[in-house]
């Protein structure tokens, strides 16, 4: 059994690597690179601080600062880290054709979000055929748990206990997110989720952009990862959400086996 991981409080300079840590998620979740005054935003830091430590990642190799827009990007140090922790967590070689195939089936936009502490990472985007998409989701977004699609998905199956602790740590869902995310309405949804299978988030990231996802399990049964689609609320029409539900079901249950049965 492992042992549990120790708190921020007990390990010194806990705080400035979790500051760091939360500049290199910013930085990572930015397609185009980032500024910053965006990334001290979002981060809760003065922009000194942000700045501070944007550099010393910068000397480390770990982001980069575009000499023309001066915006920040991931660096080349983090890209072989990347590459090295990809052996043992990479889940995307086993799912590209499934995720493929969930993508030509339901005609939406198809995706692999992987659960990761208390947010969900999107790792593979495959574009349906359909020409109008949502654009909610693509690879290196993260969510909350219980946010989007595939964070309902994950959290719906988790232990009871675990979802109640993951409440209580975060009370700032409702305000963030909307009356939609308080504990009541996000716990319904949450039973529905475990009911049906499969999640249902009616727009309530962006008005009118829709999704559903199914968790994926690891050998041991517990939901590490989730398949989703998105896309605009009228493809999502009640009398399709059921052969969408058993689509994303059997694409899921396809990638778990297949996680099950994989060498490590």
């Amino acid at each position: 059994m492992e042992s549990p991981l120790p708190s921020r409080r007990t390990v010194p300079g806990a705080q400035a690597v979790a500051r760091a840590a939360a500049l290199l998620r910013l930085v990572s979740a930015s397609a185009d690179g980032a500024s910053l005054q965006t990334l001290s935003r979002d981060a809760g830091l003065s922009r000194s601080t942000a700045h501070r430590l944007l550099t010393a990642l910068r000397v480390e190799g770990l982001v980069d600062q575009d000499e023309d827009t001066a915006r920040w990007m991931p660096g080349p140090e983090l890209y072989l880290m990347g590459t090295v922790a990809a052996a043992r967590y990479d889940i995307t070689e086993l799912s590209h054709d499934i995720v493929r195939s969930l993508a030509v089936k339901t005609e939406e936009s198809a995706f692999l979000s992987t659960r990761r502490a208390d947010e969900t990472v999107c790792l593979v985007r495959e574009e349906g055929s359909f020409p109008i998409r949502s654009f909610v989701l693509s690879e290196g977004v993260r969510f909350p748990l219980g946010v989007a699609s595939a964070g309902l998905a994950v959290l719906a199956f988790l232990p009871d206990h675990d979802v109640d602790a993951y409440l209580q740590r975060h009370p700032e869902l409702e305000s963030r997110w909307g009356t939609a995310h308080g504990d009541e309405p996000l716990r319904r949804r949450l039973r529905e989720t475990r009911a049906r299978g499969y999640s249902v988030n009616p727009g309530l990231i962006v008005e009118g952009s829709w999704g559903m996802a199914a968790a994926v399990f690891d050998r041991q049964g517990r939901p590490e990862w989730a398949l989703s689609i998105t896309g605009v609320g009228f493809r999502f029409a009640p009398d399709r959400l059921p052969l969408l539900g058993r689509t994303l079901l059997s694409h899921a249950h396809q990638l778990s086996s297949r996680v099950a049965t994989a060498r490590h």
